[in-house]
């Protein structure tokens, strides 16, 4: 199996087109690197790093892990890349939303050259966003104590506070517009969804880290000896790293097929013969999104009780902040409660089951047993809210996987929160895409070599699917 997929994967340079967009795609990310690395000026960003490291070792990362899971470790080096590409997420999702509940963009989205528009209001969004966030941020750091639990010290080193913050904030927004049109780029000329790409290449930065973090687990540095509850733990870890990737594989891909039914139909002269053909339903329908959106919303209470009772010096609210630390059990309960409601929330905004059944009925279409019309809607309403409801309960199991492992095997927490949740499911879902993609080129450009001998007989015997 190895021996296939490594010949493959050597076949994929053989193809000119495919060789120079992939080229293309790692020189764009090995940019969007350096852009996460550079530091603004005046910004101590080591020390910001030394107290990041020391947060996950503890396992008390909270707002700052999480940001940096999408940042790829920008944000917590005071890199011209600290707001990542999620600004433009934001604008796009929030776009996309209000075409579901504004008839005008709604309109606008299915006009000819509409979409175009769409995604321009969408990099104008982005810019307002990244400026509000950047000043937001540009605070924060003047600040650190009182949003990073337990910093000590200082990270402006400016004295003319007014420069830092208008430096500061251009520098970050500029830092994001350059990650969006990277992306744009290697959507256009590379292989791959661009800002995904973007995103994963941000998580598989920590791997290094993540790995010497394994290493010591089954070495532990010192030279002290490894006892076989810390073995059977660093196996067990193994294990079920494997089990993960092959759920998460398993659930993305998997979809319920609806088998839809199409009548004999005169259009002008021609007569169009009937057929069937079948309609996927996917069970994971909204992706990553409501995980992002959970923890992206209980990302702030934490912070912001947490700044109101060191302020005021009020012990009810520091006890709220301390009640919704990330980790604890009233923050998993509320996590994978609101992963279900925004799983349902992004199912209920994105597809719309009565424009499909529309649709079925215009073009001679039915499902069979279903009346056309409302029964129809109403079928792939239920339907969908079936399988939604499985892929929400695994979205929240993959979210509070990280800290099961934490706390239940001791597992580091830099470990657990690589090898699972969010990062694990954007990277399986990213590369899928991608190999996807790439094994379209490598479709069409030597079909004949996915059979053996082919028409020619000697043709190179390649494998479609990974």
């Amino acid at each position: 199996m190895f021996a296939n997929i490594a010949n493959t994967f050597a076949n994929c340079f053989k193809i000119p087109e495919l060789k120079s967009r992939i080229i293309f795609t790692l020189l764009v990310l090995a940019i969007c690197r350096v852009i996460a690395i550079i530091p603004i000026p005046g910004l101590d960003g080591a020390a910001l790093t030394a107290y990041a490291s020391k947060a996950a070792r503890a396992g008390s990362g909270g707002l700052l892990g999480m940001y940096s899971l999408f940042t790829g470790g920008a944000l917590e080096r005071c890199a011209i890349g600290a707001l990542g590409i999620m600004p433009y997420i934001s604008a796009t999702i929030i776009i996309q939303l209000l075409s579901a509940v504004i008839p005008t963009l709604s309109k606008l989205a299915r006009e000819e050259g509409g979409r175009t528009k769409i995604i321009q209001y969408g990099r104008y969004l982005t810019v307002l966003l990244c400026l509000g966030q950047g000043l937001a941020m540009a605070l924060g750091w003047e600040h650190p104590d009182k949003i990073f639990n337990g910093f000590d010290g200082r990270l402006v080193l400016i004295e003319n506070i007014w420069w830092y913050r208008v430096q500061t904030v251009l520098l970050v927004t500029t830092g994001t517009l350059l990650l969006m049109w990277l992306g744009e780029q290697i959507s256009e000329r590379g292989i791959g969804n661009g800002i995904s790409l973007v995103i994963t290449i941000g998580i598989l930065a920590r791997f290094p880290t993540t790995g010497r973090a394994v290493y010591y687990m089954f070495f532990p540095p010192g030279g002290q000896p490894v006892s076989k509850g810390i073995l059977f733990q660093s196996i067990a870890l193994i294990l079920l790293l494997l089990a993960v990737v092959g759920a998460v594989i398993a659930v993305t891909q998997a979809q319920r097929k609806i088998p839809v039914q199409y009548a004999q139909r005169s259009v002008g002269r021609k007569v169009v013969p009937g057929g069937t053909s079948f309609m996927p339903l996917r069970v994971n329908y909204a992706g990553v999104m409501p995980i992002i959106f959970a923890q992206a919303i209980l990302m702030f209470p934490e912070g912001m009780f947490r700044m109101l009772g060191s302020t005021f010096n009020l012990k009810l609210f520091s006890d709220i902040a301390l009640l919704l630390a990330h980790g604890s059990f009233t923050y998993i309960c509320l996590e994978g409660l609101m992963i279900i409601f925004f799983s349902y929330f992004w199912v209920a905004t994105q597809f719309n089951e009565l424009q499909i059944s529309d649709d079925l009925k215009k073009y001679g279409g039915y499902i069979p047993g279903v009346r056309p019309g409302h029964a129809t809607s109403q079928f792939l309403h239920e339907a969908m809210s079936r399988i939604t409801l499985a892929g929400a309960i695994f979205l929240a199991g993959i979210a509070i996987l990280p800290v099961v492992l934490y706390r239940a095997l001791n597992v580091p927490f830099e470990v657990a929160s690589f090898f699972g949740g969010t990062s694990i499911l954007i990277t399986v879902g990213v590369m899928l895409d991608t190999l996807r993609q790439m094994e379209s080129h490598l479709l069409m450009r030597h079909y004949d070599g996915f059979l053996r001998g082919g028409r020619g007989g000697s043709g190179p015997r390649l494998r479609g699917r990974f």
